[in-house]
């Protein structure tokens, strides 16, 4: 295991707060006690950390959540002297996690959380962010994931589900989208127009459209590319057009959405029998 660390920065929607993830790698390191004004959450990915925090000690393991509060003094360290350890972090202002919860900022009562589902959606989402860090998928998906966190583990008290009118304010999310695809409007500022947390939109948005806000926009510019990709444009030049980073971030999501590749696709409708339309035959 090498000793390297990365660090990304994501933005939380357009021109919103940053939220740094760190992709760490360690055989020997061994931090200096420090603290985070931020929650750091972190998830173990490989080998076994030993953690210096509260006055015990905790110990790490590949799947297991760890979530050190701003503030609080600690360490970190191999567990043993042959396997090191690996994590994933982000570091995540206190406002994310009282978004969601009543009665003050969330305490966590143990630090180092057993939850499988939780721990590799918070994986998958760092990962992705960490190769692509675009601000409307950071701010629709880190939130949601941070107030799962909260409910299931803090001592916050989770805000109502229910929100009023919940379709009414998906569809006002989804047409400001779709009508802004290359540079899409922060949530945090649709939930202010509309009188909501950021957590109640992501809430409405979910329950009605069955997807979070990002999801829905990307199968979204996926279908205005396929368009320009019919029409002959080539995919490094499409997936700006559509509001993608680029051609790698199109390819991503198309082959998510359709099984292929933007290229495949543009030569098969290219190439194909009813290349002059689809009628061109009647």
């Amino acid at each position: 295991m090498a000793e390297q660390a990365r660090w990304t920065r994501a933005r939380l929607g357009r021109c919103g707060p940053p939220l740094d993830l760190l992709t760490a790698s360690f055989r020997r390191h061994v931090y200096a006690p420090h603290a985070h004004d931020e929650y750091t959450v972190g998830v173990c990915v490989g080998g076994s950390e030993i953690i210096d925090y509260r006055g015990g000690h905790l110990r790490t393991g590949p799947g297991t959540i760890v979530v050190l509060e701003p503030g609080e003094m600690h360490t970190g360290g191999p567990g043993n002297p042959t396997d090191g350890y690996a994590y994933r972090a982000l570091y995540a202002e206190p406002a994310l996690l009282a978004d969601a919860t009543r009665g003050g900022l969330p305490h966590f009562r143990e630090p180092v959380i057993e939850d499988p589902a939780l721990a590799a959606a918070l994986r998958a989402a760092h990962t992705e962010l960490s190769a692509c860090p675009d601000p409307l998928e950071a701010e629709s998906v880190l939130p949601w994931l941070l107030a799962a966190l909260a409910h299931r583990h803090s001592t916050g008290r989770p805000v109502p589900d229910r929100v009023p009118g919940a379709g009414l304010v998906a569809r006002t999310v989804r047409d400001r989208l779709a009508d802004e695809l290359t540079d899409p409007p922060s949530l945090a500022l649709l939930a202010a127009d509309l009188g909501l947390s950021r957590y109640q939109l992501l809430r409405a948005f979910r329950t009605t459209m069955g997807v979070p806000p990002y999801a829905w926009l990307a199968q979204h510019r996926v279908t205005r590319a396929r368009a320009l990709l019919e029409a002959g444009l080539r995919p490094a030049d499409v997936a700006p057009l559509v509001g993608f980073a680029d051609q790698a971030h199109l390819t991503r999501w198309f082959r998510r959405v359709l099984g292929v590749t933007p290229a495949a696709y543009r030569n098969s409708v290219q190439d194909g029998p009813y290349r002059g339309g689809r009628d061109s035959a009647a």
